[in-house]
């Protein structure tokens, strides 16, 4: 069996999937399968891909449409590897990423989850200016909530056993088990990584670099952060009686942070009206992100007033926004 096996959520992804299987199939570490969940596509997704499919190590999976949780908890079932990693149909892995956590997942038996940066990328693959350098260690509950180090759904490689130690079988489909819920369309992947945290010993470990292109479709920047934020929230409602303490202790720092994100996401936009919104929201909330991010949290202020008072464009602000 593979050490490693990678899932490829994919709904209507003929334009950007190829890329997404090329930069799979050039990892340094090759002992993988990769498993691409059809998540009920009408377009030319399937059609695409065919020429992958001459690899062993490729195969596809067809379901009706469930979502991105629902397409992950399809790949997982159908795994073989003792590793998991995770990679959008429009995101892309350097070449060594698999190999270094692969090697960081070897060496810490505790870790069950393992990540690193990333790198946002436009609808051209162009560099956006912007990346997510998280905080690598220390990282316990408390961080997921408020920052999500993790950072996005194609920068996690995680264990098959910490997977089995978060499965369950929801009652309203008792065919398969979820490890993600399939009942969100977004927030899924911090609501796994949170319970992850509060209901397992597993341990969750960044590694050094920028490993994942993260792509950002420039229409989408700013799109439906209220049905972002009414996720996270739904997603803390969710949570809390595994451990109401830690709610009632860590939850107005943690929705500062969702807040301040959803501004910066505001600001690359160039949506200075929603961006001056959240920053007040997230001020409102909490000072925690002053206290504990000063730099971080003050370019954000900044750069909002700026696209507010001046009008400056996305591009202008993403030096800002770059500190």
């Amino acid at each position: 069996m593979p050490k490693a096996t990678i899932v490829v959520p994919a709904f209507n992804a003929s334009k950007t999937i190829v890329e997404t299987l090329e930069s799979l199939q050039a990892q340094s570490f090759q002992d993988f399968e990769v498993v691409v969940v059809n998540d009920g596509s009408t377009d030319a997704t399937v059609d695409v891909i065919k020429r992958f499919l001459r690899d062993s190590r490729f195969r596809v999976v067809d379901q009706p449409n469930r979502g991105l949780a629902g397409a992950r908890n399809t790949g997982i079932a159908n795994a073989s590897g003792e590793y998991v990693g995770f990679c959008d149909s429009d995101d892309l892995w350097t070449p060594d990423k698999l190999a270094r956590h692969v090697r960081h997942l070897d060496r810490r038996k505790d870790v069950g989850l393992s990540y690193a940066g990333s790198v946002l990328i436009d609808d051209n693959s162009q560099s956006l200016g912007l990346k997510q350098s998280p905080q690598l260690s220390n990282v316990n509950a408390s961080v997921v909530f408020k920052r999500n180090p993790v950072g996005n759904g194609s920068a996690p490689v995680i264990r098959m056993a910490a997977l089995k130690d978060i499965a369950y079988t929801p009652h309203k489909d008792q065919s398969r088990q979820w490890y993600f819920d399939e009942t969100f369309r977004q927030s899924e992947d911090i609501e796994c990584w949170l319970r992850m945290a509060l209901t397992t010993d597993w341990e969750i470990e960044g590694i050094p670099g920028h490993l994942t292109k993260y792509r950002i479709a420039n229409h989408g920047l700013s799109a439906n952060t209220n049905k972002q934020l009414a996720s996270w929230m739904r997603m803390v409602d969710k949570l809390r009686p595994l451990n109401p303490a830690f709610f009632d202790s860590h939850e107005p720092a943690a929705k500062a942070y969702q807040m301040r994100y959803l501004a910066r996401r505001a600001v690359s936009a160039g949506d200075g009206l929603k961006a001056h919104k959240y920053t007040r929201k997230f001020l409102n909330a909490s000072l925690k992100p002053v206290i504990e991010e000063p730099l971080k949290t003050l370019t954000t202020l900044i750069a909002a007033e700026l696209l507010s008072r001046t009008g400056f464009g996305p591009m202008q602000l993403a030096s800002v926004l770059r500190r």
